[in-house]
């Protein structure tokens, strides 16, 4: 498993904390692999999902920094978004 993987599951739990998350979507990072987030949190996993949003490693972190807002990435071409734009958006609220 990818340290990266590991520490993205471990930031990703520590955002949504208990509030838990009605849908699954998957974070695919390019040439690393991806992590599924449903209502038992967030996990390595390669699993079919309502949406998946799709990143570089550096455009990932950027995000998970708090340096990048998700939004401006997808506007710029930098995250894409493949599935039900409403679980996205679900998703975005939940890990602010």
């Amino acid at each position: 498993m990818s340290d990266l993987l590991e520490q993205a599951v471990k930031a990703l739990n520590r955002k949504l904390g208990h509030v838990g998350f009605d849908g699954v979507a998957k974070f695919l990072i390019t040439d690393k692999g991806s992590v599924i987030i449903d209502g038992n949190g967030a996990r390595i996993s390669n699993a079919d999902a309502d949406v998946t949003l799709s990143a570089s490693v550096e455009v990932f972190q950027a995000i998970m920094d708090g340096d990048q807002n998700a939004t401006s990435a997808f506007m710029t071409g930098e995250l894409s978004i493949n599935g039900d734009m409403g679980t996205a958006l679900k998703l975005a609220r939940n890990l602010q």
